[in-house]
């Protein structure tokens, strides 16, 4: 399955690598137990799926959310179930 991006770019999901960490903030014990928080990593530079200049405008345009490696990091913590936090993070 991809992560369809617009009708002519999908994202295969191999090139999609989640990880599962604790969030901060509020939530009561629950932020202490469980890993709800998302973060998605998706290497703008290596994709076959983006044209290059789709790549080279994501790049400009991801800011701190970009790795010195061209690895693009979205970080998803504002509900308090992973479902709800990786679907977050793929929106």
């Amino acid at each position: 399955m991809a992560l369809v991006c617009t009708p002519q770019i999908a994202i295969d999901e191999a090139e999609l690598h989640e990880t599962f960490v604790r969030a901060s903030g509020p939530g009561g014990q629950n932020v202490n137990k469980l890993s709800t928080a998302v973060q998605l990593r998706f290497d703008v530079r290596r994709s076959a799926a983006l044209p290059n200049a789709v790549a080279v405008r994501l790049m400009r345009l991801a800011g701190r959310r970009l790795t010195a490696d061209g690895v693009l990091v979205i970080s998803a913590q504002q509900f308090r179930t992973q479902e709800r936090n990786r679907a977050d993070a793929r929106e």
